[in-house]
């Protein structure tokens, strides 16, 4: 048991459960001490657990601090993780992103709502619940049947979705609980039913058998997202999923087929000889010399497999530069040969089905693996002696990303949304500016993707999915099919018997067994997580903006664009913001395989490398990962993460995604960087604590801007300055969030807390905290607390819980605007300009001290002298001379006007600060070093060789007469800073 202690002094006992999915009673080790003080350091995992209920609770019910909603509604989606396992670091890329934007709105007092949902996703979900079945249990799906495999995906699914919720919830994003979503309940199912019905009875959806990318392990359709491209240079052996010996790829056979009537063979190259059984001619470009004599005739070819003729077409769109200039025809199985084909009337042989089996009218071949005949043809070419050679072949390799299985092209019936018509609809709403797309360079691919786009393949062969509304309408025996699109079988019926009235008892209805695309279903949710078919509320749609990767800018977002227009008539939002793809420090996509897979509870928790190695083991007894895979996994992980992962917490792993600049392509993570934002975030910690107990001795007893504004002339030059920096922070931050410029708003929030506020000026406080001064210490408590106020509560969208946490010691004042106006009024860029030439001197001073041989120490009373040619800086520095001595750690500053005086001083170092200042520190004990004396000579040799090169230049005669009046008065303002800089 361990003691809990809340405020103001209650205690509480209660035990920590580590499994937050179902936490009923945890520990609440309040960041407090008895006496309501905060703790010594910033402990994310504590502060986390107390703030998760208030910054995760959805925000559409309540207004930011103090402003009514105003404008319109602030709507997003979240992009539905797959429910096929943990969340991964794009997952928490997005919720961070959105988080930032739903945050940001609501606290400008805009009704935000952010709905959440999870994804079936078909054939990800079906291929991982059948890798354990087969793992676990040695069954397949047509062990159990659809109906039992169906009840074990929903098993999965229900084992999933709960530690989905509980990560999306630890991430601290305030989503809409209430407007959940699972892309196979009910509501989404009536709108997946109506879709495809309206589309079909408007004849955008049409059935037709054609060439689709097929996995034969899957035993279905794939889209084109789904196929991964492998390239091979030269013969390459690779495991394919139902092969016990690893197949060849990487090599080119050339084989020759004899000209009937002749004694001449025009000889063909391939990489896939086993089509050799489906070709059904052989083109050539009829300009090409080497065919010519046999262009007017009917020229035949003899096929030794099917022991029959195939015709020698010409055709235009032959390469006759690429070897023979012959090439082979199989229209099955390839989308060129397959278009020459329909142009030339030829025959369509399959020689592959479903399953990757060879059919059975191909002789001695039939009925055997794909690449199993591959291997035994080409020993039957090589007997018959038209085996002409097989070379070193590169070539890319289309591969099932899901089954990792080698993708084939194979006609099968199939249904397709016609996309021309939709397509462009969606080109001209982004030509006419009513959808931008953000960054504006993908405005480029989505022209070119959409302008070229193809009709999409919407049919799936699987178990798990919507299954396709359309029903087989059949005439007794009579074989020919008649399809209709009905939301059930009763419409069905009564849609076709309206059409064809006497329909008899012979009729039969039967329901396609397929289910829909994944992307079909995903492409509705603007709209049909809004009520639709139904009555759609405009408090809810169109969308504010559509935020996801860049990789599926096409694949799911064009989609929703072309849907939406069809079937609401309006655009389903009007921005898309695309972010960059996630990879590892050193720029590699991240993969099980290569061990640098980072979790978003790994930054957040942190993970030993035993931990990490343990889990990679459990994805090899689940089947995720195979023997070699694993082996991989674990050299990868010893290598990047030898000391594992340290704790971060949520808030600085959020901090860091929004540190990178989400518009590139790729965003590299390091860990460090998180660990580096968690000592940030406890120098916020400390800052805190230090102004909590400033507050304690001089209570402001006045509105903080209040006091500030009264007393803006009387305010000492520091708090006017940390103000301005303050308003320079906060626009900054507005300004990187309102242009999705995430990273300068988290770097400017990181240079005001981490450089200003906490390295500067809460130092210069210390000056007045301790004396008698009690006016000018209120004052500066109230600037204290006033600045820890504003940043956190625009440092709030990236970390909620740090802020939640310190915003309750440190309220944000009642008369602050959430905007952050009041603050960006204090800009004064004069101001900041003078203070930042007095801390460049004190830079100076501090990286003199160090660089003395024995760095100069407080212990060594140093005293810094201080001579300045200007008599505006020589005012400025004259009057802090308190604020130079606290930032410097000298015991004294003594400023000098006389350039004598100055140099006759023993200094133990001595330095040029800039062309108009020398400093020179003398230190007890310790005598100017030959590294210091050497340093300045070179410094002095440096000005000296410049202002030479500068004044050849200026004496020049070609540059007397070309260069401008203006440019030349820059150089000789340059020589002469120069020459006070060797002077000094």
């Amino acid at each position: 048991m361990i003691r809990l202690l809340r405020r103001p002094s209650v205690t509480i006992y209660c035990k920590y459960w580590a499994d937050s999915a179902r936490i009923t009673t945890f520990i609440k080790v309040r960041a407090y001490g008895s006496n309501g003080e905060i703790a010594h350091a910033y402990k994310p995992a504590l502060v986390e657990i107390e703030n998760l209920s208030k910054t995760s609770a959805t925000v559409r019910h309540t207004p930011g601090h103090h402003v009514p909603f105003s404008g319109k509604p602030f709507n997003i989606l979240l992009p539905p993780p797959n429910v096929t396992g943990e969340l991964h670091l794009g997952h928490a890329l997005t919720c961070a992103i959105q988080d930032v934007l739903v945050r940001y709105a609501h606290n400008n007092g805009r009704r935000t709502t952010w709905t959440p949902g999870m994804d079936h996703a078909g054939i990800a979900t079906q291929v991982v619940v059948e890798k354990r079945l087969l793992k676990e249990r040695n069954l397949t799906r047509h062990d159990l049947g659809r109906e039992k495999f169906l009840e074990e995906v929903m098993r999965w699914k229900m084992e999933k979705e709960g530690s989905i919720r509980n990560a999306l919830t630890k991430m601290g994003c305030k989503m809409d609980w209430s407007r959940e979503y699972f892309t196979m309940d009910q509501q989404q199912s009536i709108a997946v039913k109506d879709a495809f019905v309206q589309l079909f009875d408007k004849g955008l959806i049409y059935r037709d058998r054609t060439l689709v990318n097929w996995s034969c392990s899957l035993e279905s359709a794939i889209s084109d997202i789904e196929v991964e491209s492998l390239e091979i240079d030269g013969p390459t052996t690779l495991s394919v999923p139902g092969y016990e010996q690893q197949v060849t790829f990487g090599r080119m056979v050339d084989i020759a087929y004899k000209v009937q009537g002749s004694t001449e063979e025009i000889v063909v190259s391939t990489t896939r000889p086993e089509t050799f059984l489906g070709d059904v001619a052989v083109a050539v470009h009829p300009d090409d010399g080497r065919y010519s004599h046999l262009r007017n005739k009917s020229t035949f070819l003899w096929h030794p497999v099917r022991k029959e003729e195939i015709p020698l077409v010409f055709d235009t769109s032959v390469d006759r530069s690429f070897g023979t200039g012959a090439v082979k025809i199989t229209p099955a199985h390839d989308r060129f040969d397959f278009e020459l084909g329909r142009k030339h009337h030829l025959a369509i042989i399959e020689v592959i089905n479903e399953t990757g089996i060879v059919q059975d009218h191909m002789g001695p071949f039939s009925g055997l693996p794909r690449y199993e005949a591959r291997e035994r043809l080409l020993d039957y070419l090589s007997k018959l002696s038209l085996l002409r050679g097989i070379k070193s072949h590169s070539m890319v390799l289309p591969i099932c990303s899901r089954s990792k299985d080698v993708v084939e092209l194979l006609l099968r019936p199939q249904w397709f949304v016609k996309c021309r018509a939709l397509a462009d609809r969606a080109l001209k709403a982004v030509e006419d500016g009513d959808l931008q797309i953000i960054p504006k360079s993908f405005e480029r691919e989505w022209f070119r993707w959409l302008e070229n786009c193809h009709d999409w393949c919407i049919s799936r062969q699987l178990w798990w999915g919507h299954r396709i509304p359309a029903y087989c309408v059949r005439h007794g025996r009579h074989p020919t099919e008649h399809w209709v699109a009905a939301r059930s079988m009763t419409e069905a019926k009564d849609k076709y018997f309206a059409n064809v009235p006497g329909g008899n008892e012979d009729t039969s209805f039967e329901q396609d067994t397929d289910v829909l695309d994944t992307w079909f279903s995903s492409a509705l949710l603007p709209f049909s997580t809004n009520g639709w078919p139904g009555a759609t509320s405009a408090d809810h749609y169109p969308l504010e903006l559509m935020e996801t990767g860049h990789d599926i800018l096409f694949f799911w977002v064009a989609r929703m664009v072309m849907l939406g227009q069809e079937l609401t008539n309006e655009l389903p939002f009007r921005k898309i913001l695309l972010h960059g793809i996630i990879c590892d420090e050193f720029g590699r996509k991240m993969s099980k395989s290569l061990g640098n897979v980072i979790k978003p509870n790994h930054v957040v928790q942190g993970i030993t490398l035993e931990k990490l190695r343990e889990e990679a083991e459990e994805a090899h007894r689940q089947g995720v990962l195979s023997e070699v895979e694993l082996s991989k996994s674990l050299a990868g992980q010893r290598k990047m993460f030898p000391n594992g992962i340290p704790e971060c917490g949520t808030d600085a792993l959020r901090f860091t995604l929004c540190s990178s600049n989400i518009k590139n392509h790729f965003i590299h993570f390091n860990v460090q960087e998180a660990h580096t934002n968690k000592l940030f975030f406890n120098k916020i910690w400390q800052a805190t604590r230090y102004t909590l107990g400033c507050l304690q001795r001089y209570q402001p007893s006045e509105d903080v801007p209040a006091i500030a504004h009264a007393t803006r002339d009387s305010m000492l030059l520091m708090d006017r300055w940390i103000l301005s920096r303050l308003g320079w922070a906060v626009k900054q931050c507005r300004d990187g969030i309102e242009g999705y410029n995430f990273h300068l708003a988290t770097a400017a929030l990181k240079t005001f807390f981490y450089s200003n506020f906490c390295d500067i000026y809460l130092e210069t406080t210390k000056i007045y905290m301790n004396s008698k001064d009690t006016k000018t210490a209120a004052l500066q408590c109230a600037i204290l607390k006033y600045c820890i106020s504003v940043g956190l509560h625009h440092m709030e969208p990236f970390t909620p819980f740090l802020a939640k946490e310190l915003l309750v010691h440190l309220p944000l004042p009642a008369s602050c605007t959430a905007d952050g106006s009041q603050a960006i009024a204090w800009i004064d860029t004069v101001l900041e300009q003078k203070v930042e030439r007095m801390l460049n001197i004190c830079q100076h001073i501090r990286q003199t001290k160090n660089e003395h041989t024995t760095p100069i120490a407080r212990k060594h009373n140093p005293i810094a002298h201080i001579y300045t040619k200007c008599p505006e800086l020589h005012a400025l520095l004259e009057t802090q001379l308190e604020t130079i001595q606290q930032l410097t750690h000298c015991s004294a500053v003594v400023l000098h006007k006389e350039e004598n005086t100055f140099n006759l001083l023993n200094m133990t170092v001595k330095s040029a600060a800039s062309h108009d200042c020398t400093i020179g520190i003398v230190a007890e004990g310790l005598h100017q070093s030959q590294t210091a004396l050497d340093g300045t000579k070179k410094k002095l040799a440096k000005l000296e060789s410049e202002i030479e090169k500068l004044l050849t230049t200026i004496n020049s005669e070609g540059y007397k007469k070309s260069a401008s009046e203006v440019v030349q008065q820059k150089h000789r303002e340059k020589v002469r800073d120069k020459n006070c800089g060797c002077n000094g």
